[in-house]
């Protein structure tokens, strides 16, 4: 379907507006050569990744560089890159579908995304003509590895507080840099580093394409991790540090919004990267659970394994719908700026930044989903789960780092209800519309009048019911606490927790109803069951996190109304769950993988 024909969606519209199962895209629909390109990626991984793992997190000299460019004379280091600069020139989804194989990859998934991401990005969306000649090549092609040097000792979450200073050399030929860089993913092997730094007293940081070779640049020995121990993480140090003039990096005090716009395309490339890594997990699951016997059969027969192999799948088959449906709403967006005259480069930028509440949303939820699944995976193993001889402990301890890469999740949700808040107070969301809307709605009697009774009918007045029930919080969080909100982090991250489940919900919906369309409700019984179970128990969470930022903010009769408003909001008729999970579950295990 042409970008023209499609009821293009805004960011953050999701809240208003309901979206319609032909306009998105899922996984069931990839191309043959998307499909290639996947495969090609997997391969690498079996063959030179997966056979290697123990010489991989020993950090063994040389190793991840080599693996990196056996990547890049696939082409794997610049699918999204450019054909003028020697990538493949691939859309936003088919550069996430590599994220997304590449992510069951452990250490190497994050020197691959960190290269092909934060550390090659900024100067493709940023750079000069020349900047771009001179660097993209090199970086798409594998030659050269790059990484990113944002985070300090004393500036994480709060990046632009940053201390590292530069200074304008005598002759204006050089930018003089002092400071330190710490967490440097790539940074022990890379050629070159993104270094972000404020000039004189500038109140925001500017950017700098600073080379490996350039004097007063120096590294810290290799950081000593709780997980993904293969992946090269180090200090970088800065004392006197010479950068030619030519290579700051876009204009002067821009390097904050560098650092921003790039973070929302790791946010929802770290989603796809933990799609792959939760498939891979629930295939060695499934597998061992068919292999190990207890009280004469195999655990796989037991129902409380079979609910945990069940939800893992769910949850993944959820998270995915979500984050493939952004990556598509990336690419039409773009199209469409392209086609109205917008430079491609500022392009790309534009459209992920349209996206940025989505981004966070499943950055949450994509590593959230992760670190559920490997953990149910050790669970799953029982006492072998915790040797350190099987695979679910890597799977375990590699995962938990994608709570805190790329702003933590608290930032995340945080950051979710603020730019959704401020796009309806720059005119660019009209959310007090409806919101009052839902208002008026809470006064007055429920409408008991003919149902539809569609296929999926019930389901889409549950969605829209969650809607409403996200507005009713937030307009009247807003409402009451006024400028004082941004403080209340409970009440935040609560209403942040009610979008994140009506995002997923509906896109694992339109996901199921696509399917259906395509191949008949027969033929995806099983992802109707996952659609269906996932809205039923979203219903209880949205229910809960609703309740206690009502209890927080609101008393007397209107608090109330609103938790009346709300047990209405979220009601869902009565499901077995049990026999749809079963259901599930034993295609799973008949299947021996992840198999939806």
């Amino acid at each position: 379907m042409s970008t023209e024909q499609k009821n293009i969606t805004k960011g953050g519209e999701f809240l208003i507006k309901d979206t319609h199962a032909e306009d998105i895209f899922i996984p069931e629909n990839w191309s043959e050569e998307q499909q290639m390109i996947a495969q090609t990626t997997q391969d690498f991984l079996n063959a030179e990744v997966h056979p290697h793992l123990d010489r991989i997190d020993k950090l063994e000299p040389g190793l991840m560089p080599s693996l990196l460019d056996k990547a890049g004379e696939l082409g794997l280091m610049g699918v999204s890159v450019p054909e003028e600069y020697g990538g493949f020139g691939k859309d936003f989804n088919t550069s996430m579908l590599v994220a997304e194989v590449a992510g069951a990859g452990f250490s190497f998934a994050v020197a691959l995304s960190a290269h092909t991401g934060i550390g090659t990005l900024p100067i493709l969306y940023y750079g000069t003509e020349a900047q771009k000649q001179k660097y993209i090549p090199k970086l798409a092609s594998g030659e050269w590895k790059a990484a990113y040097c944002l985070t300090e000792p004393s500036s994480g979450s709060d990046a632009n507080s940053g201390k590292t200073k530069a200074k304008l050399s005598d002759d204006g030929k050089h930018y003089i840099l002092n400071g330190q860089k710490m967490w440097i993913t790539n940074g022990g092997f890379a050629d070159v580093y993104t270094v972000f730094a404020k000039i004189d007293e500038d109140e925001n940081l500017s950017a700098f394409i600073v080379e490996r070779g350039y004097p007063g640049l120096s590294l810290n020995e290799e950081e000593k991790k709780m997980g993904i121990k293969g992946s090269s993480t180090v200090q970088v140090f800065l004392n006197d540090c010479m950068v030619p003039v030519e290579n700051m990096l876009s204009d002067r005090q821009n390097g904050f919004k560098i650092a921003v716009n790039i973070l929302n395309i790791g946010r929802i490339k770290l989603a796809a990267a933990a799609i792959g890594g939760t498939k891979q997990c629930i295939s060695t699951a499934v597998n061992f659970a068919n292999e190990r016997e207890q009280f004469g059969r195999p655990i796989s027969k037991y129902g409380a394994i079979r609910h945990k192999l069940a939800e893992m799948a769910i949850k993944t088959y959820a998270s995915e719908a979500a984050t493939y449906r952004i990556g598509q709403n990336i690419d039409d967006a773009y199209d469409l700026l392209v086609a109205g005259g917008m430079d491609p480069a500022k392009a790309k930028l534009k459209s992920v930044e349209q996206f940025a509440v989505e981004c966070a949303i499943m950055k949450v939820h994509g590593s959230e989903t992760l670190d559920y699944v490997v953990d149910e995976g050790v669970q799953i193993y029982g006492g072998m789960g915790y040797s350190a001889e099987a695979p679910m402990d890597r799977a375990y301890r590699d995962a938990r780092i994608n709570r805190i890469f790329e702003g933590t999740n608290e930032i995340n949700r945080m950051l979710t209800v603020d730019m959704m808040l401020k796009r309806a107070m720059k005119g660019e969301l009209d959310l007090m519309g409806p919101a009052m809307a839902v208002a008026n709605e809470l006064m007055s009697i429920p409408d008991f009048g003919e149902q539809d009774d569609s296929l999926f009918a019930a389901e889409k007045r549950y969605i829209a019911g969650f809607k409403k029930a996200v507005l009713m919080v937030a307009g009247s969080a807003v409402q009451k606490l006024m400028m004082t909100l941004a403080k209340e982090q409970e009440i935040l991250m609560n209403i942040a927790d009610m979008m994140i489940e009506l995002y997923v919900t509906e896109s694992v919906l339109l996901r199921a109803e696509k399917l259906t369309s395509q191949v008949g409700e027969a033929e995806a019984a099983l992802q109707i069951d996952i659609a269906r179970t996932y809205i039923n128990d979203a219903a209880d969470r949205i229910q809960i996190a609703g309740k206690n930022a009502i209890n927080s903010f609101a008393d007397g009769d209107e608090q109330k109304m609103m938790l009346m408003g709300l047990r209405r909001f979220t009601k869902v008729a009565p499901m077995n769950t049990k026999e749809a999970r079963q259901r599930i579950a034993q295609k799973l295990i008949a299947e021996n993988k992840y198999c939806f």
